[in-house]
């Protein structure tokens, strides 16, 4: 076995076997195999395929390239979320609580963000002494005690998958489905959750543009995840304009402890709900997605979930009185207005656009390694379908820089439209993928 006959074999078209592919995953992550025998090789994988069966023993090649998480010491059934990121996308910090205080054990492990502003993790490290790791037997202690524990990934899951996706991102090789779906589906799998919920995302501010191509990856990934004995289901969600009004880091935050408490932005109330409801469903906790959506409606409605969320900051090291004084989080000395500039409706606001807006603020990271504003990011007033009269604001910036909030204020700019006839958003949640 050798890695140009497997290149070739794979460029013409052939299925490869799970020994053959272990060859050349395992030969890279180790150093064995070049860089430019990798890239040759997801080269023939990106224009000729792979079938159901090679996508599924490439994921559990990636997953076994490192530890894989052993949760049995966790009573219940395990569910773990998955997004494929967006722009103001805080359901973790929503669902998650919302699912443990109806009886789901929430055992996840998040990574840090690369993009328009920090993952899961960096959001939860703006609350003044959050801690967002932890030994194996305190993780499961905890879990077991509070129902909920969120700590950021190490690099010792999935590490086959670190090295490809950045042999990826500079090979012109990302926009696969089998190597998208290998590289989320081996760390979910390697997390060692007994079910898994994805929320995939679709249109500007997502990384499948269409309803067409985010079914397509769903349907791949419930596929793949359900092939290897973990119960897996997908929502299809839009992304057209940001979920909710704020992104940021603490400004997300602000709004997830709003949302639990039963005054938050109607869109991200709505999915959140939604998807704890699957999640509460996939623990066992009900008898069907409809069951499962009162009860996180209860929970919601009750203050168990809020309640759920102060505990688990708590354990964590967090300050809990962050559910009653946001002040406590990170704020930013420089605040700019993005004005209307004449009367009628808001008709877009882009996505894309307003989250580059959000990474210019100092919110986000161009590289793994950079620092973030966790005080900075951007809060709109006004969303799609809004009315507007010149002089309105529509959203305000924040840093803690000028020259970066003046930048994101012209991006944020060119992301609103306003139009004199009414135009509504979108469906919210588009499909489900069971």
């Amino acid at each position: 076995m050798n890695a140009v006959d497997l290149i070739v074999k794979k460029r013409d078209g052939e299925r490869l076997t799970r020994e053959e592919i272990g060859y050349m995953v395992m030969g890279y992550t180790d150093g064995d195999i070049p860089d430019y025998q990798m890239s040759a090789f997801l080269m023939a994988i990106f224009f000729s395929g792979m079938d159901d069966v090679e996508t599924a023993d490439l994921t559990e090649v990636m997953r076994d390239s490192g530890d894989v998480m052993d949760l049995s010491g966790i009573k219940g059934i395990k569910v773990d979320k998955h997004s494929t990121g967006g722009v103001g996308d805080k359901t973790t910090l929503i669902v998650a609580p919302l699912a443990a205080s109806c009886g789901v054990p929430v055992a996840k492990m998040s990574g840090r963000g690369l993009g328009f502003t920090g993952g899961t993790v960096d959001k939860l490290e703006s609350i003044p002494g959050f801690r967002v790791s932890m030994e194996r037997d305190e993780f499961i202690r905890q879990v077991n005690d509070t129902g909920i524990a969120v700590i950021g990934q190490t690099g010792h899951i999935a590490p086959a998958d670190k090295k490809i996706y950045a042999l990826r991102d500079v090979t012109g090789t990302v926009e696969n489905l089998s190597l998208i779906t290998s590289s989320i589906m081996s760390k979910k799998l390697a997390a060692g959750s007994d079910a898994i919920l994805l929320d995939v995302k679709c249109g500007s501010g997502a990384f499948m543009k269409t309803e067409e191509d985010a079914v397509r990856l769903a349907e791949m990934m419930v596929r793949i995840g359900n092939m290897r004995g973990r119960k897996t289901v997908a929502a299809i969600t839009d992304m057209e304009q940001p979920l909710g009004r704020a992104v940021g880091n603490a400004l997300e935050v602000k709004e997830a402890i709003d949302v639990l408490k039963g005054r938050g932005p109607d869109d991200i109330t709505e999915l959140s709900l939604k998807l704890a409801g699957m999640m509460i469903y996939l623990g066992g906790m009900a008898e069907d997605e409809a069951e499962g959506g009162r009860k996180a409606a209860q929970a919601l409605q009750s203050g168990r979930g809020l309640a759920k969320f102060a505990e688990f900051v708590e354990m964590q090291g967090g300050d809990p009185a962050v559910t009653e004084d946001p002040g406590i989080l990170p704020r930013s000395d420089v605040v700019m207005e993005l004005k209307a500039e004449r009367d009628g409706y808001v008709s877009a606001i882009d996505a894309m656009r307003i989250g580059l807006a959000s990474q210019h603020t100092g919110a986000g990271r161009e590289r793994k390694d950079e620092a973030i504003d966790l005080s900075a990011g951007l809060y709109l007033y006004r969303k799609t379908g809004d009315p507007v009269k010149k002089g309105d604001v529509i959203c305000s910036l924040y840093g803690n820089n000028v020259k970066k909030v003046k930048k994101a204020l012209e991006e944020a700019g060119n992301a609103v439209k306003i139009s004199e006839e009414k135009k509504e958003p979108g469906k919210l949640i588009k499909r489900i993928i069971t």
